[in-house]
């Protein structure tokens, strides 16, 4: 959390449209938004940064969302994770359970469910 009081959120996504999408659906949202296009660039964000809601894309060159949110929750157990995606069929319901992960958005997504899901998960910040 920072100084303020607001929540950071880290949005990972490999599609920059994607993330500048997402940005402009939660603008109007108390979160201070972090973004990155890939897995190092999230890394670095962990590494500086007190995030407390991460929402990580599914399909990635080179590692899964699943993969990233598992890395996350051994450096980070306090953040909240959560998983977005066009691809729900491939993802083991097990595996989202045994990872803690939160929630699991379906691209494209519907802001208002957006928005919900995040409050929903921020309220768990704690």
């Amino acid at each position: 959390m920072s100084a303020e009081g607001t929540l950071t959120l880290l949005i990972l996504d490999d599609e920059s449209r994607i993330l500048s999408a997402l940005r402009r659906s939660l603008r109007r949202e108390p979160y201070e938004i972090l973004t990155a296009e890939s897995v190092v660039e999230a890394r670095r964000v962990l590494d500086a940064e007190a995030v407390d809601l991460v929402l990580s894309d599914h399909k990635m060159p080179g590692i899964t969302g699943l993969q990233f949110l598992e890395e996350v929750a051994e450096r980070h157990p306090e953040a909240v994770r959560m998983l977005i995606t066009g691809w729900t069929e491939t993802i083991d319901p097990k595996a989202v359970d045994a990872l803690g992960i939160r929630a699991v958005i379906t691209k494209p997504w519907e802001d208002a469910a957006l928005k919900e899901t995040l409050r929903r998960a921020a309220k768990e910040v704690g």
